[in-house]
């Protein structure tokens, strides 16, 4: 089962992906073809139903001609990618 913020995470993500492939003019077989990656697989992608892995995730965004990151930093929210959220820390005590 998947949490909520990680079905928000792959919603999100499917949703920048449909974004960009519509505003290309492309319909989803057509970015199937140019990815690789079968019709039905990516609608599931773009819905958020389907857990994508990195590589495949690397195909979809080289076939849209964008880095890999611009589909999934804006994931980060307001602050930047790679900045610590103020007042959080980690809590190692189960670990050390």
């Amino acid at each position: 089962m998947t949490s909520e913020p990680d079905a928000q995470l792959l919603t999100e993500v499917g949703q920048r992906i449909r974004a960009r492939r519509v505003a290309e003019g492309l319909t989803l077989d057509q970015l199937a073809r140019l990815s690789g990656i079968n019709g039905p697989a990516l609608s599931l992608i773009e819905t958020g139903k389907r857990d994508v892995r990195l590589t495949t995730l690397a195909r979809i965004a080289a076939a849209l001609r964008l880095p890999l990151e611009a589909l999934l930093a804006a994931g980060t929210g307001d602050r930047e990618a790679g900045s610590p959220i103020a007042g959080e820390g980690y809590d190692l005590k189960g670990f050390l």
